[in-house]
């Protein structure tokens, strides 16, 4: 390789370059060079210790220590889907799903207080339920399944799955939950009243009582 020198004399290179190669400095005219792109800033990791502080302060009276709420009006959330709980909580805060004593509770929560509060209740194990009507469970089972063909209302498993552990990031794990509150669910959603999913909604809206109260009862034995 020709050294500066040699070039220089040879005439093909100026003396303002050659200055240039020397100080490690571009040349008159040269285009600065790019600056690094910065680092992207890495979204915090959620904090258990936080989420369970925040849980036990704010939630716990309605869904017990655990998430494994007692009280069949109030849904169990143990292992429940992290980014569903985090979606709902939001929800409730904007007021797109309508629930005063519930919005009341979110609007003081911040992004991070969800996070850390969903993903506490993620690693909670969910205590099993049961089925309790044995006349309507043959009738649940059928809906969960294998749907109603003729009004066009899908299988519950195709995006529950059939165990109603749901699929993570889409749909809730359902499994288990009390058939009281899963009752009270469908019947808003059909009825209009719980407006923050259209596909639930459109659902809902082909089930009757008797076959909201069969689907609920078989979901809630489920495991």
């Amino acid at each position: 390789m020709k050294s500066i020198a040699s070039l220089l004399v040879a005439g093909l290179i100026s003396l303002s370059a050659t200055a240039a190669l020397a100080s490690d400095k571009p040349a008159p005219g040269a285009a600065p060079a790019a600056a690094p792109a910065p680092e992207a800033k890495k979204p915090a990791k959620p904090d258990l210790v936080k989420g369970e502080a925040s849980f036990t302060a704010v939630c716990v009276a309605c869904h017990a220590a655990d998430g494994n709420s007692a009280i069949a009006a109030n849904p169990k959330l143990a292992q429940q889907h992290p980014e569903y709980l985090v979606k709902q909580l939001q929800e409730y805060k904007s007021g797109k799903r309508n629930n005063a004593i519930m919005k009341g509770f979110a609007t003081a929560l911040s992004d991070d207080d969800m996070k850390n509060i969903a993903y506490w209740l993620a690693s909670k194990q969910v205590k099993p339920g049961f089925a309790k009507d044995k006349e309507l469970v043959a009738l649940g089972e059928r809906i969960y399944r294998g749907g109603i063909a003729d009004r066009q209302v899908p299988a519950c498993a195709g995006c529950h799955s059939p165990s109603g552990a749901g699929i993570p990031s889409q749909y809730p794990r359902i499994g288990g939950q009390h058939a009281e509150y899963t009752a009270t669910q469908l019947t808003a959603f059909r009825d209009g009243v719980r407006k923050n999913n259209l596909s639930m909604t459109q659902v809902a809206a082909k089930l009757n009582d008797r076959e909201i109260k069969a689907v609920a009862d078989y979901i809630a034995g489920l495991r």
